[in-house]
């Protein structure tokens, strides 16, 4: 039985366009950074883009969901979900973050709400989540990187990816010992129906037409004022100045502070020119293959966190809700900041 969500309420959404639009004035009067070329191309487009793949990914999560796919999604899975107590749809979640984040995400909150899994099966499964989202860009960028720093990306990869299978192991272990078996009993006896059938085809039809346009638009009311403060703070610069702040007053004894500076301002800037700037640097000797591995992975742990909330915080203030959606974010970058601070610790005591 779907659970109706309460009427939309228009009032959100009349503030979120007036907060909106002042931001945006204010932009374009007081600054002459901000131009209507700029709106067009990097601030319209990009935010339509965005809000295509969230409801792509909305609409995705109800068609698992009501269609009975959950149960089958989540059978390979099943075993370390189960150690975890988190159960299938929290499994069917983390397969579906293989293909796309956002159907992950939307998922989970269709669950949360409609009281399959609980809130702390949320949170955790969300940080599990990381490692397929690991391997969803990992084609994309490894065999760019690779030409580049060459034995120095391969153990920086190395290193990342240890850094999130230990996350991905000490959140199953956190689900073992504090998220209660009966919550797991009760989340895997629930069934969502047979995939195919006539009643889940009506389900799945019935839940888009009403959950789908609400959601859509309560999605659009938080994520249009973010985005365009996001845009705005990354127009004048702010990134860029916190960046450089933290380089330049950064002083580390294993690598020369110069090449430290280029690798993450190149990070700051974007992600393969930090790899292109540290595999110069390599090539003309200025610094060591472990001394490179080291700032890749400084210039990940300063740059990343504020990259995440330049280019996610929209989206997941957008999918789950303000507070929400900020609590998942900060908490999983805490979570990934000390797991790779854990690993480079490793790496520079053994090299």
């Amino acid at each position: 039985m779907i659970m109706p969500e309460s009427t939309f309420k228009y009032k959100p959404l009349a503030v979120s366009l007036t907060v909106s639009a002042a931001m945006l004035m204010s932009g374009l009067i007081l600054t002459d950074k901000v131009t209507v070329p700029q709106l067009t191309g990097r601030l319209l487009m990009p935010l339509l883009t965005l809000m295509g793949f969230i409801a792509a990914g909305l609409v995705a999560g109800q068609v698992i969901e009501a269609s009975g796919w959950t149960r089958t999604l989540g059978v390979a899975a099943r075993p370390f979900f189960r150690f975890g107590h988190l159960g299938d749809r929290c499994g069917a979640a983390f397969t579906a973050a293989f293909v796309s984040g956002v159907t992950a995400n939307a998922m989970l909150l269709d669950f949360y709400k409609e009281g399959k899994i609980t809130r702390q099966q949320l949170f955790v499964t969300n940080f599990v989540n990381q490692l397929p989202a690991y391997f969803l860009h990992l084609p994309t960028t490894f065999f760019i990187v690779l030409p580049l720093t060459g034995k120095a990306g391969v153990i920086y990869y190395f290193l990342t990816f240890l850094a999130t299978f230990i996350r991905t192991f000490l959140c199953l272990v956190y689900g073992r010992f504090f998220i209660h078996p009966e919550t797991r009993m009760a989340t895997n006896s629930q069934t969502t129906g047979v995939p195919g059938s006539h009643p889940s085809r009506k389900k799945m039809i019935q839940a888009i037409k009403e959950k789908i346009p609400k959601r859509i638009l309560t999605v659009f009311v938080y994520v249009l004022p973010v985005y365009i403060a996001v845009f705005m703070i990354n127009t004048l610069n702010y990134f860029d100045a916190a960046n450089q702040f933290l380089a330049q007053n950064l002083s580390l004894a294993f690598i020369p502070v110069e090449a430290l500076s280029v690798v993450v301002l190149s990070f700051a800037a974007e992600f393969t020119s930090g790899f292109a700037a540290a595999g110069a640097l390599l090539d003309a000797g200025l610094i060591n293959v472990e001394q490179t591995v080291l700032a890749l992975l400084a210039g990940n742990i300063i740059a990343f966190p504020l990259r995440a909330i330049r280019h996610q915080l929209p989206r997941y203030i957008g999918i789950y809700s303000p507070k929400m959606g900020l609590q998942i974010l900060l908490l999983g970058q805490l979570f990934r900041v000390l797991s790779l601070i854990a690993v480079g610790i490793c790496f520079f005591i053994l090299y």
